[in-house]
């Protein structure tokens, strides 16, 4: 048998044995695109966990007919923050890899993923503009928005990310722990939102991974449209949210005494960047919010 290779310190199986990748899928009233996305997982996966929000419909059914040996797991609060927690919390894979339940994000890419994270990376950030990435949901505002956001976070955090309002990533399993995300066995009174449970988990999940000094690799991606249903996706309110998680995770870092670069140019920057955040909605849900 082959020794592990070893890479930024980690062990992980050599090049004749891949690595173990668990899939992580949060859903609420699914039913109608799970057939898609599960025809198009790829073969060779070491678990596919679907983390269910309360769907009214048969999404539950659905998945358990498609794919027998699927990891069905009743998330413990509300939004997709806690969705992909609770699924992070059960992968027993080497590598987890988070994608959407809307056929939105391409399951035929995991391979490139994980050939990112082979290949040194601790934590691989899928882009829509990366060469060969695209979007066919795309919005001109959106993709303004998401050029403004990016230059924002790069200037805030050192990074360079082209691609910061995406979902699609991939990371061992081992840096989890070190995203610090909200213990998912944590009991709140109805209705109350823990930071890290919402919309604000991917931008967060992307700027923890920077400030704890995980290698990041971009990989190009192609959006797709939303198969069924209505999308939970609402500009302006989602922009300002997003404005808050960067705004708050940039003090947070500051706090945990590992702050980025920071010159009176960032100084402006998280001040304005505050004040737009503070129109932003609390901690409630946005309409039609998982």
């Amino acid at each position: 048998m082959a020794l592990p290779t070893a890479i930024n310190g980690r062990s992980q199986p050599s090049p004749a044995g891949a690595p173990r990748v668990s899939v992580v899928i949060p859903t609420l009233n699914e039913s109608r695109n799970l057939p898609y996305v599960f025809a198009r997982l790829p073969p060779g996966l070491a678990e596919v966990v679907l983390v269910d929000g309360g769907s009214v419909d048969d999404t539950v059914e659905v998945a358990r007919t498609l794919r027998p040996d699927i990891r069905i797991v009743r998330q413990t609060r509300t939004g997709k923050g806690n969705a992909l927690a609770c699924g992070f919390a059960v992968c027993s894979g080497d590598v987890v890899v988070m994608i959407d339940a809307d056929g939105s994000t391409d399951p035929m890419e995991i391979p490139a993923f994980v050939a990112a994270l082979r290949g040194g990376a601790d934590y691989a950030k899928g882009s829509r503009f990366r060469s060969g990435g695209g979007s066919e949901d795309i919005t001109p505002v959106r993709r303004l928005g998401n050029a403004v956001l990016n230059g924002i976070v790069n200037r805030l955090f050192g990074t360079r990310f082209t691609d910061l309002c995406y979902g699609y990533n991939a990371f061992w399993r081992d840096v989890i722990p070190g995203l610090e995300l909200p213990d998912v066995q944590l009991a709140t009174a109805d209705g109350q939102r823990v930071w890290g449970d919402g919309f604000e988990i991917e931008t967060l999940l992307n700027i923890r991974a920077a400030c704890t000094g995980l290698s990041i690799q971009e990989v190009s991606s192609v959006e797709a449209r939303r198969l069924h249903g209505e999308s939970n996706l609402h500009v302006f309110a989602d922009g300002r949210r997003i404005l808050g998680t960067i705004v708050t995770e940039y003090r947070r870092a500051r706090r945990a005494a590992r702050p980025p670069r920071h010159r009176r140019s960032t100084a402006v920057a998280v001040a304005v960047a505050a004040r737009f955040a503070s129109e932003a909605p609390s901690g409630d849900r946005d309409p039609g919010e998982r």
